[in-house]
């Protein structure tokens, strides 16, 4: 498995030939890869270069690397998308090919503390829905979702009824969510969200905070979405200015 000489950088041609080994699945999902001194001897170059290699497939998330423990290959995201395309994560599921799914945790009506008054800003509320559920692709759990929104926009008993609170607001209130300010977080171990999402301990979660608005610029739902990284995965277009 050594490498052909070419003019690129050594460390280019590692990444792409462990790649190349996933997709061919000679290196399957989780599992472990060679010791660093095994696989820089099968590739022909040093340690410090596989490292380097390694480094950036784990920014990529494509590998996870686990201190004392070795290098193991993620699963393959079933869904990726540009972060700038509000989507449902009904929609993002059922794009990928699988059944989008709902499991009902909470439903409850709160007093909103002064914190989430600023966020439905100037909006005036006196009460939120505080809904909890688990979205299953393929009935596996994938993403743990925590909406908020003020009372009477959605009727609350149809809500374990359906999978998207986008649809349901439309139809119930008439209210079209528009667009979404989203703000990402890495999340590390929460033992009642790796519980329920059947994580991994290692595993990384993607945490989106987004404040959605209508047309009109009104605050309508604000939601806290844990997605599992080994599913989804998401990057943004930048352009030069």
């Amino acid at each position: 498995m050594s490498l052909k000489i070419d003019s690129r950088h050594l460390y280019l041609q590692v990444i792409d030939q462990i790649k190349r080994d996933i997709e061919s699945g000679q290196f399957k999902a989780k599992q472990k890869l060679p010791s660093e001194f095994q696989l820089s001897k099968e590739l022909g170059v040093s340690r410090a270069t596989l490292r380097e290699a390694l480094r950036i497939l784990e920014e990529e998330n494509i590998v996870t690397r686990r201190h004392g423990v070795g290098t193991f290959v993620n699963p393959k995201s079933i869904f990726s998308s540009g972060i700038e395309q509000l989507n449902s994560v009904t929609y993002m599921i059922e794009q990928s090919g699988k059944t989008a799914g709902s499991q009902f945790l909470s439903t409850e009506i709160l007093e909103p503390s002064e914190g989430e008054q600023v966020k439905f800003e100037p909006k005036q509320i006196s009460s939120l829905v505080k809904i909890e559920r688990v979205r299953t692709a393929d009935n596996d759990p994938v993403v743990f979702c925590i909406d908020k929104l003020p009372e009477g926009l959605i009727p609350l008993n149809r809500v374990h009824k359906t999978d998207s609170l986008f649809r349901l607001m439309e139809e119930f209130s008439g209210k079209q969510i528009a667009y979404a300010v989203t703000y990402i977080e890495p999340v590390s171990y929460n033992a009642r969200i790796y519980e329920i999402l059947k994580c991994d301990p290692e595993q990384s979660l993607l945490l989106l905070k987004q404040m959605h608005y209508t047309d009109d610029d009104e605050p309508v739902l604000y939601s806290a979405n844990f997605f599992r990284a080994d599913v989804f995965s998401f990057h943004v277009l930048r352009k030069r200015m």
